[in-house]
């Protein structure tokens, strides 16, 4: 006696939504990509999920935008690169001597004594008229 194929049922409700996320998880997609996938029977999701995920390989992939500038900062262009040339520049640029200190700064002399010149020069307690 043969035995007959037997079409494979198709999926629905809970059952299509657990076959759809194992397809998703075994071809490295994630949840999210699971809803997406196409098929009623779970070797339709996972031939699916497999078509799916080569479009993600890293060939596929646009390759990364190039650094402007090249490895070096905006603030060290001149420099070659180096560590002393890049704290060079940052002396520099926040106005520190060479020992990284910022230069003494003169005190103000105030000569002349400030006065709110709002303000009255007594206080009297009488009326005046």
């Amino acid at each position: 006696m043969t035995e007959q194929q037997i079409p494979p049922t198709p999926l629905a409700g809970a059952e299509l939504e657990l076959a759809r996320v194992r397809a998703a998880l075994s071809a490295g997609l994630t949840y999210e990509h699971g809803a997406r996938l196409q098929g009623s029977t779970p070797e339709e999701l996972e031939a699916d999920a497999k078509a799916f995920a080569a479009e993600f390989t890293p060939s596929t992939l646009a390759p990364p935008a190039p650094r402007v500038g090249g490895d070096r900062g905006p603030d060290v262009q001149g420099t070659a690169g180096t560590v002393a040339g890049g704290a060079a520049a940052y002396r520099r640029k926040h106005g520190l001597d060479e020992d990284g200190n910022r230069p003494p700064v003169p005190q103000r002399v105030n000569t002349s004594r400030t006065t709110n010149p709002f303000q009255e020069n007594g206080y009297t307690t009488e009326h005046r008229r």
